[in-house]
């Protein structure tokens, strides 16, 4: 079995696939090790490593390398967050992506420039142009901002949620992420009306990954979650520990 194949299996509503967001070689080992099935980046925290800000800042080379140290670094299924393509045509972003031995990618409809959402049919459109140059070598998991971008009203949010995620399933994703989305009734609202696996951000809302599993998800992510808490602790204890000559790992 291909590790595309073994990554989209693992997209059960229900029995979610928990991936922590890792940023280097080092974290996703750490990620494998602990037992997880797959191990998925955080632009934000890749970014953060290179000496960048989010939102495809990122010299595009650099990103794929980062992708092709993690990927080789372990034996399960990669999946990257990709932004929204680094401007790369379909058969260029799926020739130089499956290069770096990585499977799945997120991919967003929000344009990282202006940060205002992509006409849904041009998204559509280029989800499906990524499914025809891939075929089932990529799992893509469409990302969808109308909740991190406050697009409308709530009822228009939600909506938007829900059109958008029919139309990039039909288009050939295999996963939509409404990210954003942390109130426990609307996350069951999503997946019981998108016909197809739904990812969600842990930590939008004080809830736990049984409250998810309970509403149907299929795919539970953290972003940059974890690297800013060790980054926190780094910062916030070890450092300061030192500059008062004390043992940063005494109890």
């Amino acid at each position: 079995m291909s590790l595309a194949t073994t990554l989209r299996e693992l997209h059960v509503p229900g029995t979610p696939l928990v991936v922590p967001n890792a940023w280097d070689a080092a974290s996703a080992r750490v990620v494998e090790a602990a037992g997880f099935g797959a191990v998925a980046t955080s632009s934000n925290a890749t970014a953060a490593i290179l000496g960048y800000d989010d939102g495809e800042n990122v010299p595009v080379d650099d990103v794929l390398a980062a992708a092709t140290h993690i990927a080789r670094s372990v034996s399960v299924p990669v999946t990257v967050d990709f932004e929204r393509g680094y401007r790369l045509a379909p058969v260029e972003l799926v020739e130089r992506f499956l290069a770096t031995g990585a499977v799945g990618l997120n991919l967003e409809d929000s344009d990282p420039a202006t940060g205002e959402m992509v006409d849904p049919s041009e998204q559509a459109d280029f989800l499906a142009a990524v499914r025809a140059a891939a075929g089932d070598e990529l799992v893509i998991n469409a990302r969808i901002d109308s909740f991190i971008r406050k697009a409308g009203s709530a009822a228009e949010q939600l909506q938007t949620a829900l059109d958008r995620g029919d139309r990039y399933l039909t288009a050939g994703a295999d996963c939509v992420y409404p990210i954003g989305v942390g109130e426990l009734d609307l996350i069951a609202t999503l997946t019981t009306q998108i016909d197809g696996p739904v990812n969600v951000a842990y930590g939008q809302g004080a809830h736990s990954i049984a409250d998810y599993t309970a509403r149907g998800v299929a795919r539970i992510s953290f972003g940059p979650m974890f690297q800013r808490h060790l980054y926190g602790v780094f910062a916030g204890s070890v450092l300061p520990a030192l500059q008062a000559d004390r043992n940063p790992f005494a109890g």
